[in-house]
């Protein structure tokens, strides 16, 4: 007898999870967050792709765009906002093909990891942070 899963996780759905992750990340990052850009989309497109040198768009499933704090100076005006945007599709195939993980577990952890490069964090404070958001 075939098996009904109901319809994959939407993009809003992903990025409720998201926003309820970014809700929940302690006071001393959330502070430096409220500037940032968050869009979750199917795919990244074929600019980003190309620019980040990945062939196949099932390989990213978030990036960061923008200066990290450490890095930023009043010389920056006039930039665009610093942004993070998570891709569902590969959320979702990586979710799928790992089962050890739930779907809130995974977007948490890919936006860390995104969130960790707004702040330059080393992979031990983003693997913190993750703990503490999740």
């Amino acid at each position: 007898m075939p098996r009904s899963f109901g319809l994959a996780p939407s993009l809003e759905d992903l990025e409720r999870l998201a926003r309820g992750a970014l809700a929940r990340m302690p006071a001393e990052f959330a502070a430096h967050l409220g500037d940032v850009v968050l869009r979750v989309e199917d795919f990244a497109d074929d600019e980003l792709l190309a620019e980040l040198g990945i062939e196949d768009p099932f390989e990213l499933s978030g990036v960061y765009e923008g200066l990290p704090i450490g890095e930023k100076s009043m010389t920056d005006s006039g930039r665009m906002p610093d942004r993070i945007r998570l891709f569902r599709v590969p959320i979702l195939d990586e979710w799928a093909a790992r089962g050890d993980v739930t779907l809130e577990e995974l977007v948490v952890h890919v936006l860390v990891h995104e969130v960790g490069h707004h702040f330059g964090l080393s992979d031990e404070a983003m693997h913190a942070l993750e703990e503490a958001a999740g």
